[in-house]
């Protein structure tokens, strides 16, 4: 398929694009399952590999390389074209993914975690990137339910797959399981699409500005995950990574001003509608990384669940979210972006009420259906920002659009990591009279009005996002596919 061969109007040959939105799928699938497929095999990874106390950094390390690489394959992308860029990160996060299976200790693993989540910081913003190429907002509407499902299937799959494989192949297998799914995706991107890039012209990288960047939001990122968890918040490590990660972002401010193709054009910061949808971003990240962290901890520590109805409990929120994914585009068409995600908005308000009901004495369904609503708002607010985001710039600048409304999801989810350990740690500090107690190990006495607090917390970034939707323009006028 090329992209030529799509009218002005988005009206193409709808068969041809179908293979390369199965392609962005299968992309966007194998960081979806990553996501929750190590979770599960974690026990049996220290068992062979040992490194107990270094296992957190799986994660760390993952979601550091991802967070930071994102706005700059954005950048690459409208420079060089999204196809390049795109089997750039499927190919190095499948050369991750060989490494991570045949590591032979706990610190090459995380090594080879670091490859992996840089291959994944271009696989999810360049696939919506391509979307939002060759679909217009019309056909968008159940695009971005599809792309929305794959997450949704991933949230069952991944955990599924990870115990599996733990505990009758080898926990090596959830990294090997993505090559076939990897080299599927990058041969259907190789052979079917064909993009128009603009008339080749000479670009001016800028080096500079994407290294204070990596550096510096690497060291914002890891202040804000591991504050309070390797090192206590007021400690000079603390003090010293994030403002050093201040002063780093600072002069990257500075220089983007001058450079001639800055890697995060400032002007992104500077437009409504992209104002809007990346703070609804970060609210978004905030909350999910909430939801993920102690909803699983609440069913099993307190209302005694197994590990995998915990899981379960959450993907009702997974499950929720394609389900109004793929209905937003009909009401936005109809009724705007604004009213549209606002409507959205104020149904997560309604979840988190409805979670600030959950009690020890609670039924499971109570969580999940809590869980299950603020998904529903989530789909209605999420796809309809990323969609508005897109379709209010051109070609040349969407790379660099969706880059940075990736990346305020990502900043988000640290800052809820930040903030929501805070408020648990000190209610269990506050009742246990100690400061670095075990989640996990606390009481369910103890525990259950700490995750309690952090529904607030949740409740009050719903709230939020109220706000930050309410800034979205009600209509955009759509810039045509290419």
């Amino acid at each position: 398929m090329t992209t030529e061969r799509i009218d002005r109007t988005g009206v193409g040959l709808r068969s041809e694009r179908g293979p390369i939105l199965l392609a962005v799928m299968l992309s966007v699938g194998l960081v979806a399952i990553d996501a929750t497929i190590l979770a599960t095999a974690v026990p049996s990874v220290v068992a062979d590999l040992g490194g107990f106390t270094q296992f957190p950094w799986l994660f760390s390390i993952y979601l550091l390389a991802q967070a930071v690489s994102v706005p700059i394959y954005g950048k690459l992308a409208d420079q060089r074209g999204r196809k390049p860029i795109m089997l750039f990160g499927v190919g190095l996060f499948l050369l991750g993914s060989v490494l991570c299976g045949f590591a032979w200790s706990m610190p090459a693993l995380i090594a080879f975690r670091l490859i992996q989540g840089l291959g994944a910081g271009a696989i999810q913003p360049i696939g919506m990137t391509i979307v939002g190429d060759i679909y217009t907002v019309a056909e968008r509407a159940k695009v971005q339910g599809y792309i929305a499902s794959v997450w949704g299937i991933s949230s069952f799959v991944g955990p599924t797959l990870g115990g599996v494989f733990s505990d009758f192949i080898s926990w090596r297998w959830i990294f090997f399981v993505n090559i076939p799914l990897g080299m599927a995706a990058a041969w259907v991107l190789v052979r079917r699409f064909e993009e128009k890039v603009a008339e080749k012209t000479s670009h001016r990288i800028d080096y500079a500005g994407a290294i204070l960047l990596a550096i510096g939001g690497s060291l914002l990122l890891l202040g804000l995950l591991e504050g309070g968890v390797m090192w206590a918040w007021d400690s000079p490590t603390s003090v010293v990574i994030l403002a050093a990660a201040v002063v780093l972002l600072v002069v990257f401010v500075l220089v983007e001003r001058r450079a001639a193709e800055p890697i995060l054009p400032l002007w992104v910061l500077g437009q409504r509608v992209l104002n809007s949808a990346n703070s609804a971003a970060l609210l978004i990240g905030l909350l999910m990384i909430g939801l993920s962290t102690y909803v699983p901890l609440f069913a099993q520590s307190v209302l005694g669940t197994s590990a995998l109805v915990a899981g379960f409990t959450l993907a009702a929120m997974t499950l929720g979210w394609p389900i109004a994914a793929s209905l937003a585009g009909r009401i936005y068409l109809r009724v705007g972006f604004r009213t549209t995600m606002t409507m959205g908005a104020l149904i997560v308000v309604l979840g988190s009420g409805v979670l600030l009901t959950v009690s020890a004495t609670s039924a499971v369904l109570h969580l999940a259906a809590a869980c299950f609503i603020i998904g529903i708002g989530l789909g209605f607010s999420a796809s309809p920002s990323v969609v508005a985001a897109q379709s209010s710039v051109e070609w040349q600048t969407r790379g660099v659009v969706t880059g940075a409304n990736m990346f305020a999801r990502s900043v988000g989810s640290a800052v809820g990591v930040a903030v929501f350990g805070a408020v648990a740690n000190g209610v269990v500090a506050a009742r246990l009279g100690d400061d670095h107690a075990d989640l996990e190990k606390v009481p369910a006495g103890i525990l259950a009005p700490a995750i309690h607090d952090v529904y607030y917390g949740a409740a009050a970034a719903a709230l939020l996002l109220v706000a930050a939707v309410l800034f979205m323009p009600n209509r955009i006028t759509e810039h045509p596919v290419r």
